[in-house]
């Protein structure tokens, strides 16, 4: 008795056609076309439901016959100032979930916070993705502008007019941080800033002079240059040589490396010295801090960007996302000398 020879394991499955996607889903071939090209012409349960019998039978479109046939591509770019912020992820996980949704794929690019890293990342991927979003940019207005006619762009945190834009208003909630301060008896804070050619660090220092200056209270700002933790650390000398009893720092990676140095030199936070951040990072300590929808700007720039690459218009759209303060463990009355 001879064995039957054994089927090779490298033997590939006929590929599903999109006919049988359309036959089993019972909808016409062109349904399915939309689901995987235009779902926001159809309802809802009908792309779900096309979906999932796509995915049963093992069923995907093809991509590169498709972008040949459309002119495009159906990939989106993401390009953030530092992937490392902990603000960062979760506007790549929401960019990222969005897209899936929508039927894109998303390319990350991580411009090390360097201008020219921005506009290369961007022009390298504009034959391989059909628009971008751009978090935090570096570079220049008259470059955003100038990249802005290469490639469809949304922006998050930077207002350029004629750009769609989703800002996080930072300064409601950092208006809200000296308030806070005052009332625990606080009269002279300082508020570290970060880097210098960010549109948030702008706007945060002027919302908190703005405040300062209303309730009469005495601030002075230290510049940190980069929002990284060695940086926070880096700036307590100067703090502690301005007198100040309290900081407001531009985001909670600052602020954490703040408090840390605090602690190597044995003043506690914030019995002996108030620190707020920025952004709502998770971490140790549990900052008072202003919050940040930052997953809601990915998701609603993703929104606007692929609206706009269906309808070939780009909305002059800016929306504004509010901010409040989350008082945690890190503020307190200042020490009585």
């Amino acid at each position: 008795m001879t064995d039957k020879p054994m089927q090779s394991q490298n033997t590939k499955l006929p590929r599903v056609t999109i006919q049988e996607v359309a036959r089993e889903a019972g909808v016409d071939r062109s349904t399915v076309s939309r689901v995987f090209n235009q779902p926001e012409l159809l309802r809802e349960q009908t792309v779900l439901r096309v979906r999932s019998v796509a995915q049963r039978l093992g069923y995907s479109p093809n991509s590169a016959a498709r972008a040949l046939r459309t002119g495009r591509n159906e990939n989106i770019a993401l390009i953030v100032p530092d992937l490392t912020n902990p603000f960062m992820p979760p506007i790549a996980l929401a960019v990222q979930k969005e897209a899936a949704k929508l039927g894109y794929c998303v390319f990350i690019g991580n411009a090390d916070e360097d201008p020219s890293h921005e506009e290369d990342l961007l022009l390298r991927f504009s034959d391989q993705v059909s628009g971008a979003v751009l978090v935090s940019p570096r570079s220049d207005q008259a470059t955003i502008e100038s990249l802005a006619k290469v490639i469809p762009i949304v922006l998050i945190n930077r207002d350029i007019l004629g750009i769609p834009r989703i800002l996080i208003d930072a300064g409601l909630g950092m208006a809200e941080a000296v308030k806070h301060l005052a009332a625990l008896g606080h009269k002279h804070i300082a508020y570290v800033g970060g880097p210098s050619n960010s549109w948030s660090n702008d706007q945060r220092q002027a919302s908190v002079h703005e405040a300062a200056d209303a309730i009469k209270i005495k601030l002075d700002v230290v510049h940190a240059g980069t929002a990284s933790f060695l940086s926070g650390v880096g700036v307590v000398d100067q703090l502690l040589a301005l007198g100040v009893s309290a900081c407001i720092a531009f985001d909670d990676v600052l602020a954490q490396g703040i408090c840390q140095e605090l602690e190597e030199r044995n003043i506690t936070v914030p019995q002996d010295f108030s620190v707020i951040g920025c952004d709502n990072v998770m971490g140790f300590p549990r900052l008072t801090t202003v919050s940040s929808p930052s997953a809601n700007a990915g998701r609603k720039a993703v929104e606007i960007l692929i609206s706009s690459l269906s309808s070939g218009f780009s909305p002059d759209m800016r929306l504004v996302l509010g901010t409040d303060l989350l008082q945690r463990n890190t503020a307190g009355p200042p020490k009585i000398n």
